[in-house]
């Protein structure tokens, strides 16, 4: 038996500016894929065919301490990927010691920014959703997944998942 491995540390960087401090929590996108139920005939029951990414697509979910300037400064992007964040996890197993260091990067912008509530002598925070194009998820420097919705790329474990539907229609 073994034991999982927990996260124990995290950063975030917002283009690249250090949230040491002041990022208080992230939801990382949830990989989900978009099925539709197919039963044609000679066929004794459904099967789900994949139509690529599910209709939510790739949210970032994050909150902050205080006042994020730079935050609301991206604020009303119009460049789809227009922000790019990063989030630095160190995830460890309580019976080895090893740590592993999981990286994820996305691009895309803010959709929502919650000031939450303000009460004097009380703590304050900001959620921000980020609504992403990108996607690459690294661990202990191997790339796992990577996506590029806007550039139609979509690789898992080092396989190109679309190579050949780009082939197909010129791409």
């Amino acid at each position: 038996m073994a034991l999982p491995r927990k996260l124990k540390n995290l950063n975030l960087f917002n283009d690249g500016n250090s949230y040491t401090g002041v990022a208080k929590s992230v939801t990382l996108p949830p990989l989900a894929r978009k099925m539709e139920a197919y039963r044609g005939g000679g066929m004794n029951g459904p099967v789900k065919v994949d139509l690529g990414f599910s209709d939510d697509g790739l949210q970032f979910e994050w909150k902050t301490g205080g006042l994020d300037l730079i935050s609301l400064k991206q604020f009303g992007s119009v460049n789809a990927s227009g922000v790019a964040l990063r989030f630095a996890g160190a995830f460890q197993q309580d019976d080895t010691e090893e740590v592993s260091a999981v990286e994820i990067v996305v691009r895309g912008r803010h959709e929502s920014i919650e000031m939450g509530e303000a009460k004097p002598g009380e703590d304050t925070e900001h959620t921000i959703k980020t609504t992403c194009t990108y996607y690459k998820l690294t661990v202990d420097n191997e790339e796992i997944i990577e996506i590029d919705l806007l550039n139609f790329i979509e690789k898992v474990a080092g396989k190109d998942m679309l190579d050949k539907q780009r082939t197909a229609i010129g791409l």
